[in-house]
């Protein structure tokens, strides 16, 4: 059964950093592209960051280059982003993504139940 479980998430101060993890299970991890995507109240969901699976090649919105880190663990079969200098605008659901292809060549979607990530003072 395929399984993404964000954590990290919570409640922190404008300038503040917080690490988002998404533990995979279920699929061959390392052959997925992988990526963040977030949904504040009230809008749509909105992509983050994203990683490829070989290259691991990385790719941001432009509202979060030079704050968020994405990367990847292989071996643990986890992604992270880092998230440094978080504003207001960054409150939202956090939730991660993997896209790839099964042994039979279907393209497969992955989707997390999300991390709750607030930006207050």
């Amino acid at each position: 059964q395929v399984q993404l479980v964000e954590s990290g998430g919570g409640l922190v101060q404008p300038g503040g950093s917080l690490r988002l993890s998404c533990a995979a299970s279920g699929f061959t991890f390392s052959k997925y592209a992988m990526g963040w995507y977030r949904q504040a109240p009230g809008k749509g969901r909105e992509f983050v960051a994203g990683i490829t699976s070989v290259s691991g090649t990385t790719n941001y919105t432009d509202s979060v280059k030079g704050r968020f880190t994405i990367a990847r663990d292989n071996a643990k079969s986890t992604l992270y982003l880092q998230m440094n200098n978080l504003q207001l605008e960054d409150t939202a659901v956090y939730s991660c993504k993997a896209v790839g292809r099964a042994a039979d060549s279907t393209l497969h979607a992955y989707w997390g139940r999300g991390t709750q990530v607030t930006v207050s003072s």
